[in-house]
């Protein structure tokens, strides 16, 4: 049985805030608190201690490269956790929602922009006036 983790607003409502990292997410990898790497989660599968899971991680790094964590859900779910000594969490990376018409704003606002200064330079006649 895979994970599907939920984080849920305190309060009455108990609204679901986002859905939390399952198998074919991308999570940003932070050691030390630094940014370090980003992986696609492959596989989460249970450990045999409850609350345990074998997470695999594909690194997106060359060369490409797996790795098995054994982490509780907390961890999987972004909690600091230490691994060697070193302070290790995993971050679910979420595309915004409106990212498109973010773009497409910027790319409209980008051609009004240089529409009104375009100059178009005739290669030809720089050559013919040399």
């Amino acid at each position: 049985m895979k994970p599907f983790l939920i984080l849920f607003r305190p309060g009455p409502d108990n609204e679901v805030i986002q859905k939390m990292s399952q198998e074919n997410d991308i999570v940003l990898l932070y050691v030390e608190e630094n940014p370090l790497v980003f992986a696609r989660i492959e596989e989460i599968s249970p450990d045999i201690k409850a609350g345990w899971y074998h997470v695999k991680l594909l690194i997106l790094q060359l060369p490409l490269q797996t790795v098995t964590w054994i982490l509780r859900d907390s961890y999987i779910n972004g909690d600091t956790f230490t691994m060697g000594g070193k302070k290790m969490k995993l971050e679910r990376v979420v595309c915004p929602e409106n990212a498109e018409e973010e773009d497409l704003l910027l790319k409209k606002n980008l051609v009004k922009k240089n529409s009104r200064s375009a100059k178009v330079i005739s290669l030809t006649d720089m050559k013919k006036n040399r």
